[in-house]
């Protein structure tokens, strides 16, 4: 199989091409690293230039939708931040004999080193370390014998690491959200179909087994014809978000000065958008949200940190709990909600209803017709046999984080690289997941006014294609 993909436009020709059309874009000329850098290290914008315009740039490169990957025997990755996240991601990584950890890129020295430490504990050569600054990922991604970046460091540079590895030729996977800003959205799409490079949402909830379990029921027709959903990360992390270790830094509470809206909405929106085929015959035109006042951080602030920490230097701005109304073309309805700054249990909600019934999680639950007519909650684990997806058949005590997810998707993701599949999800769903994060924040600021979505894939939406329901390769 081949291992290069011949059809790669040079990094210069596309920063050039780029920086040309920046004003179609909205966010000004865009010449080179210097530019990308810039652009990581901005401050927030106002909310107007923060959501940007949902108007559809002209697309300057063939769709990436439905687009396989080259295939290759062996697949070489490369490991930006390795935080709490990225460490727990490469063992992962390395329990696949087709997969080989080239380069791991982290500022701080001691992480990057665990890490290679790992790698060559599991048998393989030593990876190249990047520790150089904040700006050495740019090297890793200029590296010849990389296939795929995995990117897990703080939201602030999703946006600019993903440029730098397609820029560089390479397919690029970015924990959640995958950007900050609607310009960075529809540039990160521009530049996919550009360089033909993949660049996708890393959201391991969409391989939850309770959600592709969920997803192929809904495909087979068992709630009927889909009418709402609902998804959220409802999750206390107040704990977490003023511990000295956890992160490096108070970069995820300084978001919570920042914007009002939903800062994290994929884990929700994902697998319930993946129900209703979003992208793929319908699609979400517009959001409504609504926050609360943010009261908790300062609270939990007050009662825990001590006088003279720099947190109490912070204003919180962002709404402790955020409700949004998500409206598709179709005429369904979406709720999402995000709160981590309030005692509660965890809970993504996962809800899916249509006219035959409904599936609600955090407990598991379902009724449908004609299973259920007594006002009675049924037992989901009855259709396991049936519609358990062929991952979860194949891989039943899945390793790792997160119940199994975490290694199903990158199992996955991997096989998809190697084989040279489709993926499940590609650039438009990324965007379209992570739009709320910006929106939701402008909504709210115009007392709930609705927000157009754009529409990332530029019309194809309308058209039926493979997604997460995919079939066991041969």
């Amino acid at each position: 199989m081949n291992e290069q993909h011949p059809h790669v436009p040079s990094r210069r020709g596309v920063l050039r091409s780029t920086a040309a059309a920046g004003t179609g874009l909205g966010i000004g000329a865009l010449g080179g690293l210097d530019a990308q850098a810039a652009t990581a290290a901005a401050p927030v914008a106002s909310p107007a230039t923060a959501a940007g315009s949902a108007t559809v740039p002209r697309r300057r490169g063939a769709t990436m939708a439905g687009v396989p990957f080259e295939g290759r025997s062996t697949v070489r990755v490369g490991l930006i931040g390795l935080g709490n996240r990225g460490n727990g991601m490469i063992g992962l990584y390395l329990a696949l004999p087709w997969v080989r950890v080239v380069a791991v890129c982290d500022p701080v020295r001691e992480k990057a080193e665990r890490a290679a430490a790992k790698v060559v504990a599991a048998g393989q050569p030593a990876p190249a370390v990047y520790t150089h600054g904040e700006q050495d990922y740019e090297n890793l991604c200029a590296r010849s014998d990389i296939d795929f970046v995995h990117v897990a460091t703080p939201w602030d540079s999703h946006f600019a690491v993903a440029r730098a590895a397609m820029l560089n030729g390479k397919h690029v996977g970015v924990e959640c959200p995958v950007a900050m800003r609607l310009d960075e959205l529809w540039e990160l799409v521009d530049l996919s179909e550009q360089t033909r490079r993949h660049c996708m949402q890393l959201e391991n909830c969409c391989y939850g087994r309770n959600e592709l379990r969920v997803l192929r029921m809904a495909h087979a027709g068992k709630f009927g014809r889909l009418l709402h959903g609902a998804g959220a990360y409802n999750h206390d992390l107040r704990g977490l978000m003023f511990s000295p270790t956890y992160y490096e830094g108070p970069w995820r509470r300084l978001w919570h000065t920042r914007l009002r809206g939903d800062l994290y909405p994929n884990h929700g929106f994902g697998p319930v958008a993946n129900y209703m085929d979003v992208n793929r015959g319908d699609r979400v035109v517009s959001i409504s949200s609504f926050g609360t006042p943010a009261l908790g951080l300062a609270e939990y602030r007050a009662e825990h940190m001590p006088p003279g920490d720099p947190s109490w230097k912070e204003t919180y701005i962002e709404s402790d709990r955020t409700i949004s109304l998500v409206q598709t073309a179709m005429g369904r309805v979406i709720r999402l909600e995000h709160d981590v700054s309030t005692p509660h249990p965890y809970s993504r909600i996962n809800s899916l209803g249509g006219t035959r019934g409904v599936f609600e999680d955090y407990p598991e639950r379902i009724y449908i017709e004609p299973d259920h007519r007594d006002d009675q909650w049924g037992d989901f684990s009855a259709y396991a046999d049936e519609f358990d997806h062929w991952l979860w058949k194949d891989h039943a005590n899945p390793p790792g984080g997160h119940g199994g997810m975490d290694y199903i998707m990158v199992y996955r993701l991997m096989q998809c690289v190697r084989l040279g599949l489709v993926p499940d999800f590609d650039v438009y769903d990324a965007a379209t997941w992570t739009a709320p994060v910006p929106l939701s924040h402008a909504s709210i600021k115009a007392n709930g006014a609705p927000q157009e979505i754009p529409d990332f894939t530029r019309g194809e939406w309308r058209g039926a294609r493979a997604g997460m329901d995919s079939a066991r390769p041969a």
